[in-house]
């Protein structure tokens, strides 16, 4: 994998590309990088070209001042596709990487071959009322207020970083050259406003997907990977919009699938297993 600078839908995109084949976009969540995909990349590099970008303002791509709903990260990604001269992709999606490659199938099927969604909830979309009855976890409010996370975390960002990241692998952890590079990812005033912009977006991008849905279905064969926590939430919300969706679910597995359980997850990313569970 090598990394560029390619400019797409107006920021400067920091983008790994490595292997030859049809084309394989990753889109990674909070608080992660491209290098989320490490562990499982080189089992599809002899298959696929691989596209592994940093999200807008994550990472190396430009800290923009806005944008970070995910109809514009959709188009973000429909753009760095149209740089790097691919006319479709698999697209998958981890987190906060899943709505706007969610959209990015809906809006444009004919730019998505196939779509794998992990470990995220699709707006307000019926489905996730049980994953929610609690309420929403306590880091979505925290990083919605303007201002806030920023400024309380600004200097304690290895300690918060490494909850996640523990969290996510439940308790065990992930390589220590990994999380050094994700904590300085996210170090600084900046990177943490860009980071908590995500979440501040999520009512726009919510609303992006509950019209989009009330527009089309969802025509991509899709594939949708649960763990710990959100388990097989993510398909129940799928399940009445997909014509073709395949579902699972990895046990003994945290949220950050592709470092905790890359060995289950690799035949999900590659296989092209699918089948209908609804009709128009």
């Amino acid at each position: 994998m090598r990394e560029h600078r390619i400019t797409a839908n107006g920021i400067d995109v920091n983008v790994a590309i490595g292997g030859r084949g049809p084309a394989l976009l990753l889109l990674h969540g909070f608080p992660h990088t491209w290098r989320l995909w490490s562990a499982v990349i080189p089992h599809l590099t002899p298959h696929h070209r691989v596209i592994a970008p940093d999200l807008r303002g994550l990472g190396a791509t430009t800290r923009a001042d806005g944008g970070y709903d995910a109809g514009t990260l959709a188009a973000d990604a429909e753009a760095l596709l149209d740089a790097l001269g691919e006319p479709a992709a698999t697209v998958a999606g981890i987190d906060a990487g899943a709505p706007p490659a969610f959209l990015l199938a809906l809006r444009r099927p004919d730019r998505v071959h196939r779509l794998v969604l992990m470990e995220s909830l699709l707006g307000r979309l019926p489905g996730a009322e049980d994953f929610l009855a609690g309420g929403p976890p306590w880091w979505f409010g925290f990083h919605a207020v303007p201002g806030l996370a920023e400024t309380v975390l600004t200097g304690h960002e290895d300690d918060y970083i490494g909850w996640f990241l523990d969290a996510g692998t439940r308790g065990r952890g992930v390589p220590a050259s990994l999380r050094d590079e994700f904590v300085a990812a996210y170090t600084g005033r900046e990177a943490l406003r860009c980071a908590f912009a995500h979440y501040r977006a999520m009512p726009e991008s919510a609303r992006q997907i509950s019209e989009a849905v009330a527009a089309r279905r969802l025509t991509v064969p899709t594939v949708a990977i649960g763990a710990h926590p959100v388990g097989d939430t993510l398909a129940r919300q799928l399940r009445p919009v997909a014509d073709v969706l395949e579902s699972h679910v990895i046990a003994d597995c945290g949220h950050i699938i592709p470092l905790d359980r890359p060995d289950a997850l690799v035949p999900l990313l590659t296989s092209g297993r699918s089948h209908p569970v609804s009709a128009r």
